[in-house]
């Protein structure tokens, strides 16, 4: 009897053991958007972090599977009043539109659990115009009368004229949306309020204010040009609420920060949304969006509503007095692919990924002034791949003050020189890197190129130092690093002008030349630099040999 009673209380006692076998839970593919398919599989157990799952996808109908990245995983974990479940999540990128695809997802554990599933989700189709509705010419004295009897599918048409502000309070339907079309000469003063509606289309207004959608989902817009005004908060298209699967495209965004010292960092003096989100699967691509405090932003704090699925593409962006991108509280899978960056404070933020991924591929940016990638506040998850920055100062660097945690670094370029401090804040201290909160532990980088226009070559990654190439690879996890400089370029790349980075550059060609050390050095990485040209893929966000961006998975 003393025995058992002794057994009992040492089972009382004794801590609970941990549990790497995995469990696995629900498999999903939340809010597809037209080229990209988040994934997401929910796990229990696996507390020794070796499960993995491997993932292959083909169009429905289709007999030969390709191979995409491994989900990543992503311990339970909480930040700044957020939290986030045990799983592993990931993107499938590149993808036709208006397509189901099915999705193989194989986890693997070695301690237990395995398993194979299969995921099938349709991307969206992109949008058209609707045929079967009504044409409704407006003018501005019939606006208000012509808005309020419009049904799903009718394209009002707004004449000539000026039109003040105004409240659209109709909704169309599902691809059937009630569209409102500007044709020359119409210009609207003023705000375009729309609140807690859906299905809605602006196309070719010109607006000399802003466009505010505050709730409103599936909306469409698409070839206005938004000139920001201070009377309205200095905005130019943005969502305060949450909303879902916006498409904002083509459009031309204008705001009214000025290039100036003074203008710089989150407390300067600087004004407006370029272009905001929040909510899940928006798409925003091809835009031009110029002199905002944020060009591209998500909503940060309490505000973030499900802010996961978002695709920021392909978008060019100029005079970002704090961040060119800032995708902060990205829940996980907001893809920042492909997007052209000009003299920007900080040109992609990431404060904080909230477990992640949170993915930036194939981005480019020339006269960066503080730093590339702001991993602040604690992030967890970024995903960082095939960059290219030019920068004052350090080519790669952060001071979050706190740990940058699970980070995966592959293929970037990063170029610097000489450093200055402005508005009060350092670009640098003439190092290729520094990262020293980055966490070593479960962060990695390699294959990426380091270059500076200054005579040495010095670094640190972690607690570890460097002053050349052969310890940076020695040392570090960059065993198949590069020590690169401006002679990779294609065309003639100058250092953006060394303690004086606020003059105004113009889009500068990153391209590299196909005989430099950066061409064929790259990792090969399935479904992100499959289509590449040559021995092997390049470093940095262009093919030497192609003048597109490489996301070819013979779908497209």
């Amino acid at each position: 009897m003393r025995v058992l009673v002794f057994l009992f209380l040492v089972l009382l006692v004794r801590p609970a053991s941990a549990q790497n076998s995995t469990t696995p839970g629900a498999t999903s593919a939340p809010s597809p958007t037209i080229n990209n398919v988040s994934l997401e599989w929910a796990i229990s157990g696996d507390d020794d972090l070796d499960g993995a799952v491997a993932v292959r996808y083909r169009s429905l109908g289709q007999v030969i599977w390709r191979n995409a990245q491994p989900l990543r995983r992503v311990p339970a974990g909480s930040n700044v009043g957020f939290s986030w479940a045990n799983r592993h999540s990931g993107s499938v990128f590149g993808l036709a539109a208006g397509t189901t695809f099915e999705f193989e997802l194989s986890l693997v554990d070695p301690d237990g659990g395995s398993e194979t599933r299969i995921v099938t989700a349709t991307t969206r189709a992109v949008p058209t115009l609707p045929t079967t509705g009504v044409i409704r010419a407006a003018t501005p004295a019939t606006l208000a009368s012509v808005l309020n009897i419009a049904q799903a599918g009718d394209i009002v048409e707004l004449a000539a004229g000026s039109y003040a502000g105004f409240t659209i309070n109709r909704s169309g339907s599902a691809n059937l949306p009630i569209v409102l079309r500007g044709l020359p000469g119409a210009v609207v003063n003023g705000e375009i309020g729309i609140f807690n509606r859906s299905d809605l289309w602006l196309t070719d207004l010109v607006v000399n204010g802003r466009i505010r959608f505050n709730g409103t989902n599936n909306m469409i817009i698409t070839r206005c040009t938004v000139t920001a005004q201070t009377a309205t908060s200095g905005d130019g298209i943005v969502n305060f609420l949450r909303a879902q699967n916006s498409f904002i495209a083509d459009n031309t965004v204008v705001g009214t920060t000025q290039w100036l010292e003074s203008s710089l960092g989150d407390s300067g003096n600087n004004l407006g949304e370029g272009i905001l989100v929040t909510g899940p699967g928006h798409v925003i691509t091809r835009n031009t969006v110029r002199g905002f405090r944020d060009n591209i932003s998500l909503l940060e704090g309490t505000q973030a509503v499900e802010q996961y699925s978002i695709d920021i593409t392909d978008n060019t962006l100029d005079l970002g007095a704090d961040d060119a991108i800032e995708a902060d509280f990205c829940f996980h899978n907001c893809r920042i692919l492909r997007n052209r960056v000009t003299n920007a404070f900080v040109a992609f933020s990431s404060q904080p990924s909230l477990g992640g991924p949170t993915y930036f591929i194939r981005n480019s940016s020339y006269n960066v002034i503080h730093v590339p990638f702001k991993l602040y506040r604690s992030s967890v998850g970024d995903v960082i791949l095939h960059n290219t920055i030019v920068k004052n100062g350090d080519g790669l660097n952060a001071y979050p003050g706190a740990p940058i945690r699970r980070a995966l670094f592959r293929n970037n370029l990063f170029l610097g020189g000489a450093f200055a401090n402005y508005a009060g804040v350092a670009s640098g201290s003439g190092r290729v890197v520094d990262l020293q909160s980055l966490d070593t532990s479960d962060s990695s980088l390699n294959y990426n190129g380091y270059g500076t226009q200054l005579a040495t070559f010095t670094g640190r990654i972690g607690a570890v130092s460097f002053n050349s190439l052969a310890q940076l690879r020695s040392l570090t996890s960059e065993s198949a690093s590069q020590q690169v400089d401006y002679a990779i370029f294609r065309s003639p790349v100058a250092f953006p002008a060394p303690g004086n980075p606020l003059i105004i550059y113009a889009p500068t060609s990153l391209d590299i030349r196909p005989d430099s050390n950066a061409a064929d050095t790259a990792l090969s990485m399935a479904n992100i630099n499959d289509g590449f040209v040559g021995a092997g893929p390049d470093l940095g966000a262009f093919e030497s040999q192609s003048s597109e961006f490489v996301f070819n998975n013979g779908f497209e």
